[in-house]
């Protein structure tokens, strides 16, 4: 963040805090219909017309160490294979053998020259060409350059690796413009893969999604966490096209520093705002990332049914030894752990409410407005005409969108 964008934030913080209403000219929002998070036709068009059209976290270039490198990714309801290829650039393709669809790898990681289908034996290089089949001769006409694997868009942001299904997507540092030129002073490319942890939970994966757009919730649930040194009355908000955002809220306290973390390395280039203060960035649909300079939490919420969803927990940080770790990185994980389970804690519950009559629609605030955002998004890929109208998200704050 330059001088102008923090001198900015710093006084967005201050209006917020003393405000005592919404500021002038603020809608009053629709409600959200709890049908989109039980109705079976619209989670199919969710599916379809959203998941399957974004740009989504896969992993880390860590875990592509060498050249020949992959692991497999399922999050997407697809099997993806991501490969480091023999020249070093890190490519995607469908685990689908192109002869009758059996498995290239069966193994969560690994290295090679190349995949042999285990159930025929089709050879294709680590770029996705076909190079050699069994009993060649009794194929009529087979053309080997139409038998490529079926590649999946990859791109990087640092050691970042997102995919995205959609052929035709828009680039992804384009899609998150302008978030991608703040998401620079993070040095991404720079960081190294601490741990990741998967957490399977009983609810729409909008239920999880829900509770880290808005701070609302600190003084109840997080009361002997977080709520000790944030002050959620002075957070601000910046909404950005394509649905994503961005959440600042301030300590208590200017010179309050976390503990947990006085010592470890750190990013020099993060600037005065992120350093000091509790920032959270949302990319849609799925990632949200609450920086700090000592350590970056990456979260993602998949769906993995209509009514069950996973959570995977990632962190990356500076000049991280897997050898050798800092020691407070076991406190600062378990602590970490500790505020994750007090947001997951109420989620299947509130499934169970969403199928019962007693649920009709969410009534949101002007704090919740990222939520509101991200529902006007969710609409507009799948295209406003084609939501049934009982499902249907009034747009109404397009005049509040930077960018």
């Amino acid at each position: 963040m330059d001088a102008a964008a923090t001198l900015r934030a710093k006084q967005q913080m201050a209006y917020e805090a003393e405000r005592t209403a919404p500021p002038e000219g603020f809608p009053k929002l629709a409600d959200i219909p709890g049908s989109r998070y039980v109705d079976p036709e619209f989670l199919a068009l969710e599916r379809s017309r959203m998941w399957k059209r974004a740009w989504l976290y896969a992993g880390h270039a860590d875990q592509l160490p060498n050249n020949g490198s992959w692991f497999l990714n399922r999050n997407t309801g697809s099997p993806i294979l991501i490969v480091r290829d023999l020249e070093g650039q890190i490519r995607a393709f469908y685990n689908t053998c192109q002869h009758r669809g059996a498995p290239l790898v069966t193994e969560e990681a690994g290295e090679g020259r190349g995949f042999v289908c285990g159930y025929h034996g089709w050879s294709y290089t680590l770029t996705g060409k076909l190079t050699a089949i069994r009993d060649r001769r009794d194929f009529v006409d087979l053309d080997f350059a139409c038998r490529s694997l079926v590649s999946v868009r990859c791109e990087t942001l640092g050691n970042l690796i997102f995919i995205n299904e959609d052929p035709e997507a828009q680039p992804l540092l384009e899609h998150i413009a302008p978030m991608a030129d703040e998401l620079k002073q993070y040095a991404f490319d720079t960081l190294r893969l601490v741990e990741s942890r998967s957490y399977e939970v009983n609810c729409n994966v909008k239920v999880l999604l829900d509770a880290f757009l808005e701070v609302y919730h600190l003084k109840s649930i997080h009361q002997s966490t977080v709520d000790r040194f944030l002050d959620y009355r002075g957070m601000t908000i910046t909404l950005w096209p394509q649905g994503h955002s961005r959440m600042i809220t301030p300590n208590r306290r200017p010179d309050w520093k976390d503990p947990g973390t006085i010592g470890m390395p750190k990013v020099e280039s993060v600037t005065e705002v992120p350093a000091n203060n509790n920032v959270s960035y949302c990319i849609y649909p799925n990632f949200i990332m609450p920086p700090s300079d000592s350590g970056i939490p990456l979260l993602q919420f998949w769906p993995v049914s209509d009514t069950t969803a996973r959570v995977v927990s990632t962190w990356i940080a500076p000049d991280y030894d897997p050898e050798n770790p800092h020691p407070k990185w076991a406190a600062r994980t378990a602590n970490w752990e500790r505020i994750l389970y007090e947001d997951l804690q109420y989620a299947p519950q509130i499934q169970e409410s969403l199928q019962s009559p007693g649920f009709r629609g969410m009534p949101l605030n002007y704090q919740e407005r990222r939520l509101y955002h991200w529902h006007e998004e969710l609409d507009r890929r799948i295209g406003l005409n084609q939501v049934p109208p009982e499902h249907r998200v009034e747009q109404l704050l397009a005049p509040f969108v930077d960018g």
